[in-house]
């Protein structure tokens, strides 16, 4: 049977909405959470969508947190709103190292509830209500939500689609008296893209040339394949003031259920994000600072491991897509651990073709359109599952295909 468009939504749940606020009934659930939350349901499926990494949190870690516990008896009590001193005084140094300038622990670091929770309270500080927020399109689902939810209005600049790099142009054009900041994360999520720091550095000129805050996701620094290097924005010493960085240890050090992460800001903007840290999370969870410092002091054999595993994962997902090519096309990643792949079936939307894969073939898979309007006709594929999983996928995906598509 042909593939044919379909109505279908995610859930298919109709949500009561009186008497909610405006904000909150205006934004979704992103469809990177609903659509594994579909399968649990489905059953028997194995997943291409959720980015979580499989491997499990290094020994040492595990190990810290344990003696931590047995012998300090405060470990299961608040930190300080800020964070634990050690903790931010290991992340501003290992900061200061990779700005190469000096990071102020006391003022210019709070540790947060994992890069979300930092990201959240960066947008909610800076966007006001009609405020214009530039966003690359595939852009991060939960910072479509996160501008939404602050009442801003995201403003969709296609990325180019041959290489998913920045279009700087764009960008310069779409800049009105309304915009008040750009969002990046890079590496990037959705399409593994490494941006060029050429581009970068232009983006910063515009940002100060206009006033504009950027606001950096950079969850994925520390992966990118093939002997490429990162560029990070907060080495451009011209953005202080206006650049608010984010950083998580979900990834790194396979952490994902721990929460934590840290946010970097000039001490003015980064007063005004403690206040909303402070009304929303008191602080991070002790246990898992602790955790993050284990992760920052001790051996960092476990990341050359992890990014060495998932370059061999992408290489492998890239060779089962090659072996697809009449059904997808893709760029290879050059970061992160996804990508983004075209499906050529026509008049099929992303959200009815992720819904069939995911019933028909048992494969979970996000719907592109949930990543902005240039995800559509797309589907983000998450290689961090194990080597077995994604085969398993794969062979799933081409006796699908093999069967329905005529």
């Amino acid at each position: 049977m042909a593939l044919q468009r379909s109505a279908l939504v995610a859930s298919g749940k109709v949500y009561q909405t009186h008497g909610i606020s405006r904000r909150v009934a205006q934004i979704t659930i992103s469809a990177i959470k609903e659509m594994p939350l579909i399968a649990s349901k489905v059953g028997g499926c194995v997943s291409l969508g959720q980015g979580i990494p499989s491997f499990p949190t290094p020994p040492h870690i595990i190990e810290a947190v344990y003696r931590k516990m047995r012998e300090d008896p405060d470990a299961g009590k608040y930190t300080l709103g800020p964070g634990m001193l050690e903790l931010r005084e290991a992340v501003a140094l290992q900061l200061s190292r990779q700005s190469g300038r000096t990071v102020d622990p006391d003022k210019e670091i709070c540790i947060t509830v994992g890069a979300m929770e930092a990201l959240s309270a960066a947008v909610l500080t800076v966007v006001d209500r009609g405020d214009e927020v530039i966003l690359p399109s595939p852009n991060y689902a939960s910072h479509i939500e996160q501008v939404l939810l602050a009442e801003g209005i995201p403003i969709f600049v296609p990325l180019l689609e041959a290489n998913w790099q920045l279009d700087v142009d764009e960008i310069r054009r779409a800049i009105t008296p309304r915009t008040k900041a750009i969002i990046i994360c890079n590496p990037h999520n959705p399409t593994g893209a490494n941006f060029a720091e050429s581009d970068l550095r232009m983006l910063a000129d515009l940002a100060i040339a206009n006033d504009l805050f950027i606001i950096c996701d950079e969850t994925y620094d520390f992966l990118v394949y093939d002997g490429q290097s990162h560029f990070s924005l907060t080495t451009i010493p011209e953005l202080e003031g206006r650049i608010i960085a984010t950083f998580s240890f979900s990834k790194k050090y396979a952490m994902t259920g721990w929460r934590v992460g840290y946010v970097y800001a000039a001490e003015a903007i980064l007063d005004q994000i403690m206040k909303i840290h402070d009304a929303v999370a008191i602080c991070a969870p002790s246990l898992s600072q602790h955790a993050a410092l284990a992760a920052i002091e001790g051996p960092q054999d476990c990341v050359a491991e992890i990014k060495a595993a998932l370059q061999r994962r992408r290489d492998l997902v890239c060779e089962r897509l090659g072996q697809l090519e009449d059904f997808f096309d893709y760029v290879k990643p050059q970061g992160a651990y996804y990508l983004m792949a075209r499906y050529k079936l026509p008049d099929v939307d992303s959200m009815t073709f992720a819904l069939r894969l995911l019933h028909e073939a048992r494969v979970i898979t996000i719907p592109g359109a949930a990543f902005g309007p240039t995800g559509e006709n797309h589907i983000r594929i998450s290689f961090g599952g194990a080597e077995s999983e994604l085969n398993e996928a794969f062979d799933r995906i081409a006796k699908w295909l093999a069967d329905t598509v005529k």
